[in-house]
């Protein structure tokens, strides 16, 4: 069974960092893609950021360029968000997607999501 579980979100003031998590188990990591998106009330689900689990290769929105950095580690089966210079704006549940690739073009499983909230 395929599973995606998120941790790592929380309450933060603008300017501060928090790093989310993407555990993924019941699939072969690596043969995938694995994508951040986050949805805020009232708005469309969007795609942050993501990466490649074969080759490592990335990608992310232009409004997050310069302070989100996705990573991974094959290893733990788990994909990082390490988020900094937060902003009100960036308020939203974040979900973890396991896709084919990166920018995703369909995701086949989600994650519950983890709520971050920014104060200003």
């Amino acid at each position: 069974e395929v599973q995606l579980v998120e941790s790592g979100g929380g309450l933060v003031q603008a300017g501060g960092s928090l790093r989310l998590a993407c555990a993924g188990s019941g699939f072969s990591f690596e043969n995938y893609a694995i994508g951040w998106f986050r949805q805020a009330p009232g708005k469309e689900r969007e795609e942050v950021s993501c990466i490649d689990l074969s080759d490592g290769s990335t990608d992310y929105i232009d409004s997050v360029k310069g302070r989100f950095t996705i990573s991974k580690d094959n290893a733990k089966n788990t994909v990082y968000l390490q988020m900094n210079n937060l902003k009100p704006e960036d308020t939203a549940v974040y979900y973890c997607g396991k896709t084919w690739t990166c920018p995703s073009s369909g995701v086949g499983y989600w994650g519950l999501g983890t709520q971050v909230t920014v104060s200003s």
